[in-house]
């Protein structure tokens, strides 16, 4: 039996890539991968330690469906970051509402432009 090995990447369905954009790259200071030629609109993102962020600008197959208040309670992609007080400087001067990790550990969630759930965990 073949054993998972590790997370590639991880592809989330944008509405409106520009307005994606602007929130992957000024508010969460993301930055951009070479993509390859496809037959849709997107933006990858380098994560680090060979893993991506893949944006698809695609039909939404949920689009308008209810969305649990709290990411953690809904599909979600998790995120390392270094400095979560300082990614939450970032997201407060964006607007950008977040809840708190309700497992009591260093970590928040917060939505994109579509709705897509993201966690953020502080690593060391």
């Amino acid at each position: 039996m073949p054993e998972v090995a590790s997370l590639l990447h991880a592809g989330l369905l944008v509405s409106d890539l520009e307005r994606a954009r602007a929130f992957y790259e000024s508010v969460l200071g993301l930055q951009r991968h070479p993509r390859p030629e496809l037959p849709y609109p997107g933006a990858w993102y380098d994560l680090g330690g060979g893993q991506q962020l893949h944006l698809m600008a695609l039909p939404n197959p949920d689009a308008g469906a209810a969305r649990p208040e709290h990411g953690g309670r809904d599909r979600h992609v998790a995120l390392g970051v270094r400095d979560l007080a300082a990614l939450k400087r970032r997201l407060d001067a964006a607007g950008v509402k977040y809840t708190a990790s309700q497992s009591g550990r260093a970590a928040l969630f917060c939505r994109d432009p579509d709705a897509n759930a993201l966690e953020f965990v502080e690593i060391n």
